[in-house]
């Protein structure tokens, strides 16, 4: 019997699984699709997706639709919640349940945007000096290992109180040394990377240091850099509202979740609510980051789920 002659009916598999064995013949699915999967099995990561869109959707169209903004005085003080205002008023007639929304723009947008500059500065610095390696690593790590040393809080407390108050001061202050946390996870990344075979056989084709980084060492670290941006995220929103409960963030009248929760504290006694909704708001959406960061972490790494 030649070759020809063998038909692929006459080959039987003993002891084996059909079902199971077509199943590995199937089309493996991607990198990616399989962290899709596994993140979307991650219920608290899904309920973190589904409060930050409710967040973000109120955020958009409430002060959109609203017939008065947020600064608005209505004449009616430190009104409990009621059907006619759902969160209630402050001491100046205002809608709490407005400001409040309206405050999440500014609270999101400075902690976005912080987050973003870390990204930007923190991807390029680690890439840089993971690649470059010797004398350039090294100088750049110890710059950021001086940096590192100083509190973080009181650098941007400093740089508050320096700078006049407002959205982008804040957002500067913030990423004065928040990417360093960035860049260092970058800069591991690149270290396991760079020696692998297809960054070394593009290096021998001739590509140069930007075309390594943004065509290999970033996409290949991409994972690390999505969970770190992620958790990055909630860490400046908390520590915007810090600021502003300390009288250092956005000024009158516009408003921060932060601001409104330490214009509440002064009234926590005869008027609560004025400091309980921009506090559930501020508490809600750092849940809704870090349920999103752990489970992109244990969606791209299955090892670390438990």
């Amino acid at each position: 019997m030649t070759q020809q002659q063998i038909e692929k009916d006459m080959f039987i598999i003993v002891g084996g699984n059909h079902e199971a064995t077509e199943k590995l013949a199937e089309k493996s699915v991607s990198f990616w699709k399989e962290v899709f999967i596994r993140f979307t099995h991650n219920k608290m990561a899904i309920i973190g997706v589904i409060a930050l869109i409710i967040i973000i959707a109120m955020a958009t169209f409430v002060p959109w639709f609203s017939p008065y903004k947020a600064s608005d005085q209505l004449g009616v003080y430190n009104a409990p919640p009621s059907a006619q205002f759902w969160f209630g008023t402050d001491d100046l007639g205002r809608d709490i349940f407005i400001r409040v929304w309206a405050g999440a723009r500014i609270s999101l947008l400075i902690g976005i945007s912080a987050a973003v500059i870390d990204l930007i500065i923190g991807v390029l610095w680690g890439s840089i000096s993971g690649l470059a390696g010797g004398r350039v690593d090294n100088i750049m790590m110890r710059i950021a290992d001086v940096l590192t040393a100083v509190p973080y809080l009181l650098v941007v407390i400093v740089l508050l109180v320096v700078m006049e108050a407002g959205i982008i001061p804040m957002i500067i202050a913030l990423s004065i040394t928040g990417w360093i946390n960035m860049a260092r996870i970058v800069r591991g990344e690149v270290l396991s990377i760079k020696n692998q075979e297809y960054v070394l056989a593009a290096r021998t084709l001739g590509a140069n240091t930007w075309h390594l980084i943004l065509k290999h060492l970033i996409p290949n670290a991409l994972g690390a850099i999505l969970v770190t941006m992620t958790l990055t995220i909630p860490s400046a929103i908390f520590t915007e509202s810090f600021l502003s409960y300390l009288g250092l963030g956005v000024p009158a009248p516009d408003a921060s979740w932060g601001t409104m929760a330490s214009e509440g504290n002064k009234a926590i006694a005869n008027a609560p609510w004025r400091l309980i909704f921009p506090a559930i708001f501020i508490s809600l959406t750092i849940f809704a980051f870090n349920a999103i960061g752990d489970g992109l972490r244990d969606a791209l790494d299955p090892k670390l789920r438990k």
